[in-house]
């Protein structure tokens, strides 16, 4: 369970919709106002008032325009959510890195979509996460906050809640995510530092494939050269990259416009003689925590394929 001096969440054995629970430091303003400034947005108080929420004061059901007093304790219970008609629940395996309350961070494995589309409706991370819920009877659905490519490996981080979400959202919006990232690229990285500031749009034509070009949108990308290493006579370089925006595609973009594509990566150039997808993990994310205001962060290792690419180290 995850507390603070200003809010915890809790799901008790009888109720297990989400809820939080406010301490009022100084009184003499209306529940309303109280709520806004703890993050709680009028369109989510509308939602708890009208679709099964609750909101309370001292344990008494209150309207919005109460007045508050120093001491009291104030909980909002969040009404129930269904999975969207999109989302199949299903049984399958999760790597969990950690879990509470309000989010869940889960280690995805390359060849997973994270979520369900037209050629990929079923199998995917989102689909075996509400199973999870569905399992535990909490009545939740799946908020994306992170998502990864179908062929990328590492972490994803998922709300359990639309407000969580919401405010994970303006987060990654004001501030952004430390997400660090490990890749092969192909060839020999010679600067063991680069900034990428370059600019990423759709490719005329194309409703996957971008471009770095001078109408995109602003993206910016850190490289780190880890070790540069020779696998079955073909010249690869590890690197750690840091994203400052997140862009699609951003990485394969912004490492193919300067002349290194990530291994595996046919769509940006690069080949498929060690690996069967493009050699990229997420590795680590940190941000702070939507409840206790904390800074936290998770880790994961490379999966065994990309782990196979560092047989002979060059410097």
């Amino acid at each position: 369970m995850i507390h603070s001096l200003t809010a915890m969440s809790k799901r008790d054995e009888l109720d297990l919709r989400f809820s939080l629970v406010f301490k009022v430091d100084e009184g003499g303003i209306l529940l309303r106002e109280f709520l806004h400034a703890k993050g709680i947005s009028k369109r989510t108080l509308t939602a708890t008032k009208y679709d099964g929420g609750d909101i309370r004061v001292n344990g008494i059901e209150r309207n919005v325009r109460h007045l508050l007093h120093s001491g009291d304790e104030v909980s909002i219970i969040f009404p129930p959510e269904e999975p969207s008609p999109g989302l199949l629940p299903e049984s399958g395996h999760l790597t969990i890195v950690y879990e509470d309350e309000a989010l869940i961070i889960v280690n995805k494995p390359a060849g997973q979509s994270t979520i369900p589309s037209r050629d990929h409706p079923t199998g995917t991370m989102a689909n075996i996460v509400a199973g999870k819920f569905a399992k535990e009877r909490l009545p939740a659905t799946v908020h994306v906050v992170t998502r990864l490519d179908k062929d990328t490996s590492g972490l994803i981080c998922i709300a359990k809640n639309r407000h969580i979400h919401h405010l994970l959202s303006e987060q990654m919006m004001k501030f952004g995510f430390h997400r660090q990232y490990i890749a092969f690229v192909e060839g020999y990285v010679e600067k063991d530092q680069i900034s990428i500031v370059q600019p990423i749009g759709r490719k005329d034509g194309s409703i996957i494939e971008r471009i770095v070009r001078e109408d995109g949108q602003f993206a910016r990308t850190e490289v780190e050269v880890l070790h540069r290493s020779e696998v079955d006579g073909l010249h690869l370089t590890k690197i750690g990259l840091i994203l400052h925006t997140g862009r699609t595609h951003q990485i394969r973009v912004h490492m193919r416009w300067v002349g290194h594509p990530l291994h595996g990566d046919d769509l940006y150039g690069g080949s498929h003689g060690l690996i069967g997808r493009q050699a990229l993990h997420c590795a680590m994310i940190g941000f702070l925590h939507p409840l206790t205001n904390e800074k936290v962060e998770f880790r994961c290792d490379i999966p065994l394929d990309m782990k196979l690419l560092t047989n002979t180290e060059i410097n």
